[in-house]
This record gives C-alpha cells, structure tokens and sequence, in this order.
C-alpha cells in the first residue's frame, strides 16, 4: 500500500478548517441559515392566514346563504316558497353572496401576499421604504389616471353590497329602461326593449329604478267618454278588473285585489279612471294588457262609451241647445 502524497493531510486540514471558519461565520449563517429560515416561516404564515381567512370567508358565506331571508319579498304576501318569482330572488340573493365571497377572498390574498413580499424583501436585506415611497408615487399617479376606473369599481361595490339589483331585473337607469343580462365590478350590461344591448358604467350611475324588487304595480288608465253614466262607468271597470285577477291567465302573478283610484284625468272628451293591482316582480306588464283587453270587453258588452263613438251633432241655429240625442229648440 503506498503512502499518501506529503503534506495531503496538512492541507486536508487546512480545507476542513477553512469551510468550518466559513461555515461559523456571520454572514453565511445568515445568508445561509438565518434568512432561509425566516424566509421559509413567512411563506408559511402567509399560506396558513390566506387558508384561514379564505375558509372564514366560506363558512360567513354558507351561514349568510343558509340563513332565510328576513325582509320579505314582497309587500302583501311573498306567495308560495316554490313559486318561480320566489326561486329567482332565491339564485339572486345566492349569487350575490358568492360574489361577494370572491371579493373577499382576492382581497385577502393580495393583502397577505403583498405583506409577505415585503417581509421577504426585508429579510433579503433590500431597503423597502424606497419601494414603498415610488409604489406610492406611482399609485398617486396611477389613481389621477384611472379615477374614472376606480370610481367605477367602489360603485360595482356599493351595488353589489347593498343588493340594489341583479341579473335578470328590469331596471331604469340614465334613460335606458332593460332587463339586466350581466353586471360586474365595472359595468352593468342591460337589453332594453327594442333588443340593444348597453353598456353602462358603474361609476355613472346616479339614479337607478328597480322594476323587479320584491312587488310590482299594474296601473291602468282607462278613458270613458263624458257622455258616459260616471258611476256605471266606475262599476263596469272595477268589476271587470276583479273578474279578469281571478283568470289563470294572471292569477299566479297577481298578489292584491284591484283598485280603483277613481278619476286620474279630466279632459275636454273624457274622464281617465285609473285602476292599480300589486303584482308579481316584472309580471305588470302582462297583467296589464290582460286586463284592459277584459275592461274593454266589459265596457262594450255594458255599452259604455268610449272617446271617440259620441254622435256627431250639429248645430245651424244658435238658439239651439246641445244634447246627447241631438239639438232642441227653447220655447
């Protein structure tokens, strides 16, 4: 067996003192072990809040979701649970919660990430303050710039927190009068009548008129000619609307039974008699036109006038007086 070369093992030794002289310095311990370490910790804090917050935020939403609704749907009576007006406010209301969930739980992420970048960044020895002051700088500029932008998203926010409307509810608002296809943070999609689609943003939303929030009313102007018996008139047309709420065309969407406010209009040829009955949300418009096509038929089969079928009188003597069944002379 031959020797090992002279001097292998001075320098053997040399070696191993010199990587343990390395090894128990400072600077390596804290760039190999220290900061490794704390490194290593914070991740490991930020996974476990961001998985405690996120399941947080999941059991509020499954109690919220699970817990009836207590403001009642509609004003007289929210009709049977199974009904579909009552399902829809159901998706709604369901819907909203877990939006409103997934709101929560992206801020909580960058919140909790942007805290651990930071604290990464530290422990890597970069001064952070001068990061902080251009993230600063850069955000006044980028919030001069993107107000409209902001702007828009609180107002998404608001909307959504406050529950003001949902997809699927007719609603007025900045002159367009449709049904909600889609909302976001940003913008509310809405297909007016005529079938165009409009984008609206948020943060230009001053006014808004929700058509399909708990109840809707029916209203109904009917005119009646001046000729007409005021009294049987009234009695024809309130008649005909409590027959036409009992059909089951409209019954299933009718909540109250009709009223009739009494006179609305006076006009030179006509009275307009005004009859209101509370609906189903968004179901106004088909109970309407329902009942003026009954109203109408009452009122023919009563033979009450309508504006327009008075006789055509005419008058060539000025001593003459004017009467439904035509001029009399005075004696």
């Amino acid at each position: 067996m031959s020797a090992a070369p002279e001097g292998t093992e001075e320098r053997v030794t040399e070696a191993v003192s010199g990587l343990s002289a390395w090894w128990n310095d400072p600077d390596t311990q804290q760039n190999f072990v220290t900061r490794p370490f704390w490194i290593l910790v914070i991740i490991l804090v930020a996974c476990l809040a961001q998985w405690g917050t996120h399941r947080l935020i999941r059991r509020a939403t499954k109690k919220a979701i699970a817990k009836p609704n207590s403001n009642g749907r509609f004003r007289r009576g929210a009709g049977p649970d199974d009904s579909p007006q009552a399902r829809s406010q159901e998706q709604r209301r369901i819907a909203r919660f877990k939006t409103l969930s997934n709101v929560g739980r992206s801020l909580a992420a960058i919140v909790i990430w942007v805290w651990a970048i930071m604290a990464i960044l530290d422990q890597l020895g970069i001064n952070v303050a001068p990061l902080v002051a251009s993230a600063g700088i850069v955000g006044v500029a980028l919030g001069f710039g993107a107000q409209s932008l902001v702007k828009d998203f609180l107002s998404g926010m608001f909307i959504l927190l406050e529950n003001q409307y949902g997809v699927g509810d007719v609603i007025a608002v900045n002159d367009v009068e449709g049904t909600v296809e889609d909302m976001t943070m940003r913008i509310t999609t809405l297909r007016d009548i005529d079938g165009t689609l409009w984008y609206i943003r948020n943060g230009d939303i001053e006014q808004v008129g929700n058509n399909s929030d708990r109840y809707s009313v029916a209203r109904m102007e009917v005119p009646v000619s001046l000729f007409a018996d005021p009294s049987k008139a009234a009695n024809v047309i309130i008649t005909a609307a409590r027959a036409a709420a009992k059909d089951e065309h409209v019954r299933r969407d009718i909540i109250s039974e009709p009223e009739l406010l009494g006179v609305s209009n006076f006009s030179t040829d006509h009275l307009t008699y005004r009859v209101t009955v509370d609906t189903m949300p968004g179901a106004q418009w088909g109970v309407s036109r329902f009942m003026y096509e009954q109203i109408l038929e009452a009122m023919q089969e009563a033979d009450v006038r309508l504006p327009g079928s008075e006789p055509m009188l005419m008058r060539n003597d000025p001593r003459e007086k004017i009467t439904e069944r035509g001029p009399s002379h005075d004696k």
